[in-house]
């Protein structure tokens, strides 16, 4: 467990499994993710199980004043290279909620990670996303054209890319 910025950001247990499970199932959180059905109990015990038994996969809780801010996954290619990132606040968590928790995710990210490069994708409808990631000071790097099917229709997917030099002169500024 460590402390950035008054959040506190920890593994994720056994014990969190319901609760990030019906954080994952919320609509307004399925709506948006590549996978949009929803997620079975023992679906999600198998990927638990799987996934954090991955030294390269980095499933986190981010919280404030032990109330959960929502979850963080980092996927990396290698140790202190690059890696992917998911996230998800809590549904209808107060304004200023995914700012702290992708903040706090970052920093850890860089700093205890110690990754070079994080990457993350939103698709083409997920205006908060984008925004998201482009507030932290992420980059588009590409889009990927009609990349996903959703709802009968193809949805491009936007990438982005923060290099660790670019996140610590964001915060020093």
């Amino acid at each position: 467990m460590r402390t950035i910025e008054g959040c506190i950001i920890r593994p994720m247990r056994p014990d969190d499994l319901d609760q990030v499970l019906s954080w994952r199932n919320h609509a307004d959180i399925r709506r948006f993710m590549l996978t949009s059905h929803e997620i079975t109990a023992d679906e999600h015990r198998n990927w638990f199980k799987l996934a954090s038994s991955n030294p390269l996969k980095h499933l986190l809780i981010v919280e404030e004043r032990d109330c959960p801010l929502g979850y963080v996954q980092f996927t990396c290619a290698a140790s202190g290279a690059a890696s992917d990132w998911g996230f998800y606040v809590v549904p209808g968590s107060p304004k200023g909620s995914g700012k702290k928790l992708g903040t706090t995710a970052l920093d850890y990210a860089f700093n205890d990670l110690a990754l070079h490069k994080v990457c993350g994708q939103a698709l083409d409808f997920n205006e908060a996303s984008i925004c998201f990631h482009e507030a932290l000071g992420f980059l588009k790097e590409g889009v990927l054209r009609e990349q996903h099917l959703i709802g009968g229709r193809f949805h491009d997917l936007y990438c982005f890319g923060l290099l660790k030099n670019e996140w610590l002169y964001k915060k020093s500024t």
